[in-house]
């Protein structure tokens, strides 16, 4: 099987987190559009498997959660009149977990926005954490339940609500109102007021927004399939957390959370999928050899 070279497929996955287009990487690299989607595949397969694997036990201090919106093949309001729609065509939110102090994403989703899925993340980010912890979530109430059936009394927890003014009709499309103040509730447990805060994660659904072109609005770039749009963004979470260095810390997050203490590099992901090539391809071997031949 032909195979591109290392060079080339450590440029086309960089170039996949720095927010450049499937077609325009395939320009840019002289490759088949086909080439580069493949690519991103089988990143998006190791790279989840890696981060489920090795982002475990973290310990954290404050955890702050929130959604991004997107939507693949259509937005929602256009669905029904879509044209082969697949079954997950629409809306569709991005859940994370976000630790302040290491700026470690530590959990992530990707679905839709009711009370099913913030369970999903609340149950994986338990999953995930050491010891005790501080929660913060904006005011959406499916976070209620979901944060209760995870940790139960065993967490700090704490919502901020803000809250919008009026905003002019030119600003109502694109811009959100204006915040005219917060609200810091407490949940469950003591946490501490001067850190009730989502400030973290909201500014890192800007550094989303920004390395995946996927989520740029107002343009053709958005997912045709679900599958594709995870695959993005577990490429995304493993480049973030391992790859890219973090200006505040000068070191990646998963450095300064204390998984690793060694700098990963786009190359050790080719890495990983030559590796899960490999095995997949021994196991396909060894089924075979295990059937019995006929004379």
């Amino acid at each position: 099987m032909n195979k591109l070279p290392l060079e080339a497929r450590v440029r086309i996955l960089n170039l996949l987190v720095e927010g450049s287009s499937l077609r325009s990487i395939s320009r840019v690299c002289d490759v088949s559009i086909n080439t580069v989607t493949k690519l991103l595949i089988d990143a998006g397969h190791v790279c989840a498997a890696f981060h489920d694997d090795k982002v475990r036990n973290v310990t954290a201090k404050r955890v702050q959660c929130d959604e991004i919106w997107s939507f693949c093949y259509t937005k929602q309001k256009n669905v029904k009149g879509a044209k082969a729609a697949p079954a997950n065509a629409g809306d569709v939110w991005t859940w994370t977990g976000l630790e302040a102090d290491t700026k470690l994403i530590v959990s992530w989703m990707v679905g839709g926005r009711d009370s099913d899925y913030a369970m999903g993340l609340m149950d994986d980010l338990r999953s995930r954490l050491a010891n005790r912890v501080q929660l913060t979530t904006d005011g959406h109430k499916a976070y209620l339940e979901a944060v209760e059936g995870a940790f139960g009394a065993d967490i700090d927890y704490a919502m901020l609500v803000k809250l919008y003014g009026e905003s002019s009709e030119a600003e109502k499309r694109y811009s959100p109102a204006e915040c005219i103040g917060c609200r810091k509730t407490r949940i469950e447990g003591n946490p501490d007021p001067a850190h009730v805060s989502t400030s973290y994660t909201e500014r890192h659904n800007l550094t989303m927004r920004m390395q995946m072109r996927r989520f740029t609005r107002l343009t053709n770039a958005f997912s045709k399939k679900i599958e594709n749009h995870c695959h993005s963004l577990a490429l995304y979470f493993v480049w973030y957390n391992w790859v890219r260095l973090h200006k505040a810390h000068k070191v990646t997050p998963a450095m300064a959370a204390g998984l690793t203490d060694k700098l990963m590099e786009m190359k050790d992901i080719v890495a990983l999928i030559d590796d899960a090539e490999m095995k997949a391809t021994i196991q396909r071997r060894g089924a075979f050899l295990s059937v019995p031949q006929s004379n």
